[in-house]
């Protein structure tokens, strides 16, 4: 775990005081129990412990993805933006940078690497 500060301009030329605790995947992986469960979606970290026995989906779908990223899953299920909002209040910060994935898709073509493209741009 790690935590950084951040400045963040708030619109008004002042700077505001951020800070976000970093985890890394094998620390999330050992919270996989009814104690204690967290999960990541989408490169954040959440702590939904508390949330377990209110989740309408019942107890046993996030026992599934427990300790492991589940913004598939999340996703997959189409959960409404209350959900979404709700999700908030069990943030406990974000994925540490070294242990994120890139989003599929959004690597981006390299031009420069394929000598055909290269050519085709430049004429």
């Amino acid at each position: 775990m790690a935590t950084v500060e951040a400045s963040d301009s708030d619109g008004k030329g002042q700077g505001a005081e951020t800070s976000v605790t970093y985890y890394r995947l094998e620390e999330v992986a050992k919270r996989n129990s009814m104690k204690e469960i967290w999960l990541v979606m989408h490169g954040r970290v959440y702590d939904i412990t508390r949330f377990l026995n209110e989740h309408p989906g019942g107890e046993e779908v996030l026992l599934e993805q427990a300790g492991a990223d589940a913004s598939e899953s999340f996703e997959d299920v189409g959960h409404s933006a209350d959900a979404r909002e709700m999700l908030k209040q069990y943030y406990i910060g974000d994925v540490h940078p070294n242990d994120l994935k890139p989003e599929s898709g959004s690597k981006q073509k390299c031009w420069l690497c394929n000598p055909k493209v290269f050519w085709k741009k430049r004429i």
